[in-house]
């Protein structure tokens, strides 16, 4: 058995109890060592948890990578308490009581894995959706592979990647902050998995349900770009996804949404700019996603 202390940080609004409840339950039966939980209200009470979960409740919603943060945090500076830290959805359900055990395994097998990315299946189908698989070749959710990304609501991640290029984007508050944070991993070396045996359940749902997502998706977008790019990337990457979206023809409000945050994306601070190296993009070339797409 490993002996690599494992953490959990779950971030809630409070409004699914029931679900919250099934998940801590899921956590607590994970095999080895006990698995330390912090549960962060985010701009909310958080409901009755079992005892033992400690609960931090903000007096704002910091959106989710500044909720997430606070819970990594909570475990020290940048969870330096905890070997892993186990991100996950407030209404997702571990499927395996060996979860935490396999993620041990992983990071203690590989000195170079930074982060795991569980698959996500609904609990009632078992299937896995497309845009669930953090790769452009997604049609097989049953294999693992090396990737490029991440899902932010079921992924494991070795706290020194956090300690060596920090938690997630603040500012991004919703929407591709795991991207932000992947392309520094693997600028400084760092591997990403996505493992399809480590699983959580979690309802099909669709992203754009989410009031604000258009607007989001593109302002982060052109953030993302601006941060972590060399700089003739960016016009070719953000050109690429211009036209994917107009491809997609979503609807008049959607799209005037979308621009309104990419033009927002142009005009507010980004955070500071780090651009990867050019061997970066190359492993990320190599490894299936260059960062023009």
């Amino acid at each position: 058995m490993s002996g690599m202390k494992v953490g959990a940080v779950i971030i809630t609004m409070g409004n699914r109890p029931e679900e919250l409840r099934a998940l801590l339950d899921s956590v607590a039966k994970q095999d080895g060592d006990r698995v330390e939980v912090v549960v962060v209200g985010n701009g909310s009470p958080v409901p009755d948890v079992p005892e033992g979960v400690r609960t931090i409740e903000l007096p704002e919603n910091l959106g989710i990578p500044g909720g997430r943060n606070v819970g990594i945090e909570a475990f020290g500076p940048a969870g330096r308490d905890v070997d892993i830290l186990l991100f996950l959805d407030d209404d997702g359900l571990l499927a395996s009581h060996d979860t935490a055990e396999l993620c041990r395994k992983a990071f203690e097998a590989d000195p170079k894995l930074g982060i795991v990315s569980f698959r996500i299946a609904d609990p009632e189908t078992g299937v896995t959706q497309r845009r669930h698989v953090p790769r452009l070749r997604a049609a097989d959710p049953m294999r693992s592979s090396r990737v490029t990304t991440f899902l932010g609501g079921a992924n494991a991640v070795r706290t020194r990647v956090l300690a060596e290029v920090g938690g997630l984007p603040d500012e991004f508050f919703y929407a591709h902050e795991e991207t932000d944070l992947a392309w520094r991993a693997l600028d400084a070396g760092w591997m990403i998995d996505y493992r399809s045996d480590m699983v959580l359940y979690h309802p099909t749902t669709a992203p754009s349900r989410h009031a604000v997502y258009h607007r989001m998706v593109a302002r982060n977008r052109v953030w993302l770009a601006r941060r972590n790019l060399p700089a003739p990337l960016v016009p070719v990457y953000l050109g690429v996804w211009l036209l994917l979206t107009l491809v997609r023809r979503p609807s008049r409000p959607a799209l005037r949404a979308w621009f309104g945050g990419f033009r927002e994306g142009w005009t507010t601070p980004c955070g500071p700019r780090r651009p990867m190296k050019w061997r970066t993009v190359w492993r990320l070339t190599r490894l299936g996603r260059p960062p023009v797409i």
